[in-house]
Order: C-alpha cells, then structure tokens, then sequence
C-alpha cells in the first residue's frame, strides 16, 4: 500500500493528461453524438509533431499550437469524409486513423520511437518533476474548461448541441449541420492531439503506438465522470471537469490493480472490462427503475 500512496501523485498526473483527451472524446461522443475513431491516430500525431519540433529547436509552446493545429487537420479530414463523400462517422474515423499511422512515421522520419529528453530540453512537464506537471496540467484543464465553456455558449456553440440533439429539427431552423459536424471533429481532435503532445512530454519520448486504445480511454473517462457526478454536475462547465476527474479515477484504479500484480498485459482487457460494465451502469438503472414503477401496476 506504501508502494500505491506514493504511486498516486504519477497516477493523477497521468489521468489530467489523458483527461484533456477525454473532453475532446466528450464533444464528440455526448454533444455531437459522433462515434470517432480518429483519436487513435491524432493522440499520437500530437506526440509525433512535439517531439520533432522541438528536437529541431523549436520553442515548446508554439510547438504546442502545432500540436493542436495537426490534430485539428485530422478531425477535419475525417469531417469531409463523414459529410462530403457520404461515409459512416465511425468507417471514416477509421480511414483517417489508418492513414495517420503513415503519416505519423513520416513526421518521425520513418522511426517508431523518437526520444525526447528533459536535459537537453525545456519542457512544460515532465515524469521527473510531478510536482510542476501536476501545477502545469491543471492550468491547461482549467484553460480550456474556461474556452469551451464560452464557445459553446456562444450561437455557434449553441447550434453544435442542436445538431447533435437532433439533426433533422436543426436543419429545420436553417443550420448547417455537416458543417456543425466538421467543426465538432475539429476541436475535439485538436484537444486530443493537444493531450498526446502533452503526454509525449511527460514520458520523454513520442511512439507511433502511443495513441492505440486511445479512445477507449477517453471513453472509460467521460463514462466513468459521468455516473459518478451527473447528478451533482448540471453545469457544462463542470460535465467537463466530470470527464477530467474520471481520467484521474481510471489512472489511480489502473495504478492500483498493478500494484496489485496484475500483469500489464491484461490492462487493455481490464479497461475494455470497466468501460463496458460503466456503460452499462445507466442501462441497468434504468432497467430498475421500469420494473420498480411497473410493480403498483401490477399489484393493482
């Protein structure tokens, strides 16, 4: 147990990274109700585009808008194909990820692995120093809460949850959902993209798998923030710190069940395992609740 307290600081570290990722999941999956599978492949352009801009000596905070800027292209791509050539959300999510595996080996000159070390670097955060990564990665989050939170009370932003809602009676009050749907895959992906450059930094390096599994992650963050405070959380803002927190839990119980002697191995199987039973927490409560207030009907 000494081992797992002195763990938990890492651990949350990790889950505030991976919840940046988790809010872009957020817009995606509960606002715009897209299933996107591009955040596989732009978790790691994010990495890939860091690592080599700042290996070639490149400021770290405008490699950071390329970053953002790359995945934001991804998302773009992915929007064109779902709304300009007629393809399911989820294929064309897909082909953009395919391609980007490519295209990630391209950035990283054809090298699956590129170091990126914070001796020779001024890196934003860092694996050594969790302390400043915990202070660093919470002003991103609180950032960016703050920018969505305004975006999307804007009339744009409002026209993004109606298209999300219901597509046919937004297009009956003239708003152009495709391109709605273009711009939701572009600031989601453009945060996940953010996240990886983020993480890349954490860990000292940026991999071409980095991003696998990526959106189950994402997706074990949003549902598990979700059950745990949707009662308690009505505010937008805090839906989205709701997406954040849930990264932390998944992080801390990932980090516990390790120390447990679960072998590593096993973690893609354990975290397909907790989205799964956290998806269907809503399905069994609702289940209840329709067999409790069936029951004075059926005594009367």
């Amino acid at each position: 147990m000494l081992d797992f307290f002195g763990s938990i600081p890492g651990a949350v570290a990790q889950g505030i990274i991976w919840g940046i990722m988790a809010m872009g999941v957020y817009i995606t999956f509960k606002i715009m109700d897209i299933a996107d599978l591009t955040v596989d492949g732009s978790f790691a352009t994010g990495g890939a585009a860091l690592v080599v801009c700042v290996a070639s000596g490149m400021n770290v905070a405008l490699a950071m808008v390329i970053a953002f800027a790359v995945g934001c292209i991804a998302g773009l791509i992915t929007g064109v194909f779902h709304t300009k050539f007629g393809i399911p959300a989820i294929l064309a999510g897909i082909l953009t990820q395919l391609a980007l595996y490519s295209i990630n080996l391209r950035i990283m000159s054809q090298r699956a692995n590129v170091p990126l070390s914070v001796d020779k670097y001024n890196l934003l955060i860092s694996l050594r120093d969790i302390p400043q990564t915990l202070i660093v990665s919470a002003i991103f989050v609180i950032v960016i809460i703050a920018v969505l939170y305004w975006f999307f009370g804007t009339e744009l932003g409002h026209s993004l949850r109606a298209t999300g809602c219901n597509q046919s009676m937004a297009r009956a009050n003239g708003i152009n959902t495709d391109t709605n749907k273009i711009i939701g895959l572009v600031l989601s992906n453009g945060l996940v993209s953010l996240s990886g450059a983020l993480l890349a930094q954490y860990q000292g390096f940026a991999d071409i798998n980095m991003g696998r599994g990526a959106i189950v992650i994402g997706l074990a963050a949003v549902i598990i923030g979700e059950v745990i405070f949707s009662k308690i959380f009505k505010n937008f803002a805090l839906k989205l710190l709701s997406a954040v927190i849930g990264g932390i839990i998944y992080y801390v119980v990932i980090t516990l069940v390790l120390q447990m002697g679960l072998n590593a191995n096993d973690l893609k199987l354990l975290t397909a395992l907790v989205v799964a039973i956290f998806l269907g927490i809503p399905f069994w409560k609702r289940k209840i609740a329709e067999r409790k207030a069936a029951v004075p009907k059926e005594a009367s």
